[in-house]
Parts: structure tokens; C-alpha cells; sequence
């Protein structure tokens, strides 16, 4: 237990001293992760709110292979990832392996699918409240969309909350097309992976501790920025 303590009051040590390398590591892990959420966002969503209005044949199926896809292992999407960005693959010529881009390309890959699944989940039953209205005014599908989007906005926070938090903590995949190369593409999970194989235990612990505290801001900052919670009246 000492040692714990020990090593996260190392890991602070390096905050509160602003390490150089350790900032570095943490505005990496940031750039990468609000990155890929940006980008999947802007997939995801659209994506969630059309399936949500639109009916066709296949639409059962596609939810269903929509939601599979949740659960979609990171370190298959890090190989297929390396594949297509290795000098053999089709993308292998952008030199885009063992980068921050490789990396978040591989996160977009992994979280898209969940934050599409839960913004379904929630634009459909704001469609059903909608539909009515929205088919009276003649509104078009791209239209509707948008309506839905817009009103269903800060509920949808929680489907990018949910791809943050699964993308901050992403190491096989990461490590699988990053490499975890020093002053790189090194973030935080790969950092703790790295301590722990060397045997450092309590410092890969203190590094866990300081990634956890940092998920944990991130998300109150966005639901106050949001104001998803209303304060209870009595």
C-alpha cells in the first residue's frame, strides 16, 4: 500500500513540477482522444438520427450490426488499421503509421459505432415524439435531422461522454499503431503499460490515478458547459 501511495504521490510530484514529459504525454492523450470524438461525433450523430428516421428493409438488421459493432475489439481494429497503413497496404504511402494519426484513426474506428448506437437510442424516442409534427410541416429527411439533432443536443452529450471515456482509456490499439514511441505518439495508457512491464508498479499506478482524475474533469466540465443536469427544486 505504501508503495501505491507512494507512486501516486510521484505521478503529482511530476504535475505539480510540470514536467516536460509527462505535459507532453498528457496533451497527447487529450489531442488524440478529443480528436477522434470530434470526428466520430460528427459521424456518429448524423449517422444515429438517420437511422432513427428513416425506415427500410435492411433497417432491423443494420441497428443490430450497428450495436454489434460496440463491442468491436480494439485489437483487431489496431491490426486492420496497421495492415491498411503499412508500407504494403493501400494507405501505406501517407506515412501515417506509428503516428498520432494512425492513432486516431484506429479510436474514430472504435468509437464511432457507440456513440451512433446510443444517439439511435435517444433521437428515437425524441422521433416519436416529433414524428407528427415534423411530417405536417413537410420537412425534409436532412430537415428532420437537423431538428433532431439540435433539440436532442445535450442528451447526445452522453453518447460523446461515452465515446471519451472508452477512447481515453484505449491501449491495444494504440500501442498496436502508435508504438508507443517516446515523445511521439506515448499517452498515457501506453505510458502505464510501458511502467508496468518494467516492473514499476506504483508509478504505473499513480499514472492510472492521474488518468482517471483527468476523465473525471473532462466530463464535469462538459455536462456544466452543457448544463445536462438541472439543478432539483424542492
Amino acid at each position: 500500500m505504501n508503495s501505491i501511495s507512494q507512486g501516486f504521490w510521484d505521478a503529482w510530484g511530476l504535475i505539480l513540477t510540470f514536467d516536460p514529459d509527462l505535459y507532453e504525454i498528457i496533451f497527447l492523450s487529450l489531442q488524440v482522444t478529443v480528436s477522434a470524438v470530434i470526428i466520430a461525433s460528427a459521424i456518429g450523430l448524423p449517422l444515429g438520427a438517420w437511422l432513427a428516421v428513416n425506415r427500410f428493409r435492411f433497417r432491423r438488421y443494420a441497428i443490430a450490426i450497428l450495436n454489434a459493432l460496440m463491442g468491436l475489439p480494439p485489437v483487431v481494429v489496431g491490426l486492420f488499421v496497421y495492415m491498411l497503413l503499412s508500407r504494403a497496404g493501400p494507405l501505406g504511402g501517407f506515412g501515417l503509421l506509428f503516428s498520432p494519426e494512425a492513432m486516431i484513426i484506429a479510436q474514430v474506428i472504435i468509437i464511432t459505432p457507440l456513440i451512433a448506437s446510443i444517439s439511435h437510442q435517444t433521437l428515437r424516442d425524441l422521433w416519436a415524439e416529433y414524428h407528427d409534427l415534423l411530417i405536417s410541416m413537410n420537412a425534409t429527411r436532412m430537415q428532420r435531422i437537423r431538428a433532431l439533432l439540435w433539440d436532442g443536443r445535450r442528451a447526445l452529450l452522453t453518447a460523446m461522454l461515452a465515446g471519451f471515456g472508452r477512447a481515453i482509456g484505449e491501449v491495444g490499439a494504440i500501442m498496436i499503431v502508435g508504438g508507443n514511441i517516446d515523445h511521439a505518439t506515448r499517452v498515457l495508457t501506453t505510458a502505464i503499460a510501458l511502467e508496468t512491464g518494467k516492473g514499476n508498479f506504483a508509478f504505473a499506478m499513480g499514472l492510472g490515478l492521474v488518468l482517471i482524475m483527468l476523465a473525471v474533469i473532462i466530463n464535469l466540465l462538459i455536462h456544466a458547459l452543457g448544463k445536462t443536469e438541472r439543478a432539483s427544486t424542492w
